[in-house]
This record gives C-alpha cells, structure tokens and sequence, in this order.
C-alpha cells in the first residue's frame, strides 16, 4: 500500500505523540491536533486516509462525534483509547468509513514497539483489514484481535484490578505515616518494585488510570470479588490460623 497522510486527535502528547513519531520514521506524512494547536478535525478527514482518535477516555465519544460524520466512506477512523466497547460503537455510529479499534498496550516511555502487545477490535472492515496489524508486525509488535466486549472484560483485571489494588496499597502506606525513605533504608528489590509502580500510577497521568477504573462497566465484578477474597484473607490473619492461610496461597 502506498503511503499516505496520517491524522492523529491528540497527537501531541502522550501515546499519540509517540505514534506520530512512529509513523514519520516509517515514511508516512503524519498531521496532528491538539486541544489548542494543530489541524481542525473536518480539514483533517478531508486530507487524511486515516485518522486515529488518540484523547482520554472520558472525552473519546464526544471527539468520535465530531470527526465520525466527516469520515469519507473509503478511510479508516481508529482509537487508540485503553477501553474500546463505547469508541467502537460510536465510530460505527456516526461514521461511515471502516472502523478499527486499537489499544497498544505500552506507554509513550518505551524506544520501541518490538516484543510488545498491540490489541485489535474490528468494527467495519474492508480494504484497510491488515494495513495497521502488517504495519506494527513488521516492527516487531505481537497484535491480537478481540470483540471490543472481550477487549473490556480483559482490560477489566489487567488494567482495573492491577491499578486498585496499586492505588490500594498507596492509600494504606500513607494511613501508616511511615515516611518513605525510612522504607527504602528496609527496603527489599520487590518492594521497589512495587513503590516503582505506585509512582508511576499515581504521577503519570491521573487522570488516564482514574477513568479506566470509573468508565469499565466490567470492573464492578472484579471488585466484588477482591472484597470477598480480602474479607476472607482478613478473617484466616487475623484468628492466627497459619495452616488455612498456607492452604489459601497454595490455592
């Protein structure tokens, strides 16, 4: 496929910036709209094959909305946004171009692609079905496809559950009023780790981790059932009981 130009809503930071970089380096010219600079939303479906949705979630509908309707019907419109049930079926709603919903699954922080997971949703898909998965595979990426349903449900435990119980674990740090650099004077490699990603949750974005916590109709069921489990495990620490507690970690 020839190259051609690429647009990206939110271009100019975050994971949309890094894909902009990406697509320049692969010889694409790549044109960029943020929330005070860049190209106006209609100049840019006119212009560009395919245009890639890239702003936090809470806002993704309202964006899809504006740019959906000046989609010509032969290019593509993508996200990139974490969640992907709602922005597909806004894309499809008020778009006729082909829909893909993709989720690559890194930050901005990484040099490269290779070796990491890149998800796929279809919407409506013609012509443009293997440009973007052909494009990232050649560099190294491993892309999988997934209904945008499956893809929530997923993202529900590997993002909802991973980032509560990391913020969990903040909340009950600062409730013991230990600074932390005392930590750190005891600290083991894996607690590092773990005060590693406390930070990057809590400083990188906020806003980014709060809505996949609050916008994932899926999470609710993870919650109820850490509740249970902490409730259980509370139970078998605090009456002592060693040997049920060793059962339950070997479980």
């Amino acid at each position: 496929m020839k190259k051609f130009e690429i647009g990206i809503i939110g271009g100019t930071g975050g994971i949309g910036n890094w894909f902009a970089d990406f697509f320049t380096k692969e010889g694409y010219t790549v044109h960029v709209s943020g929330r005070r600079t860049g190209m106006g939303v209609k100049q840019m479906a006119e212009q560009c094959r395919v245009v890639i949705v890239s702003v936090p979630i809470g806002v993704t509908g309202e964006v899809i909305e504006q740019v959906g309707p000046c989609m010509k019907e032969e290019s593509l419109l993508m996200d990139f946004t974490s969640l992907k049930e709602k922005p597909v079926q806004a894309m499809l709603r008020h778009s006729v171009s082909e829909v893909m919903g993709c989720h690559p699954l890194f930050g901005p922080d990484i040099d490269s692609i290779d070796g990491h997971n890149i998800v796929f949703c279809p919407g409506r898909m013609k012509k443009w079905s293997r440009w973007p998965k052909d494009l990232f595979e050649k560099k190294g990426a491993h892309t999988i496809e997934m209904t945008p349903e499956n893809h929530d449900e997923m993202m529900a435990i590997i993002q909802g559950l991973n980032h509560f119980n990391t913020i969990m674990m903040e909340l009950a740090l600062r409730g013991t009023g230990v600074d932390r650099s005392e930590l750190k004077n005891c600290s083991t490699p894996i607690f590092d780790t773990k005060l590693g990603i406390i930070d990057k949750i809590c400083t990188t974005d906020p806003r980014l981790h709060a809505e996949i916590l609050t916008l994932n109709p899926y999470l609710n069921t993870i919650l109820d059932l850490y509740e249970k489990n902490l409730t259980d495990l509370k139970r078998l620490i605090k009456s002592g009981n060693t040997e049920g507690l060793i059962k339950l970690i070997k479980k």
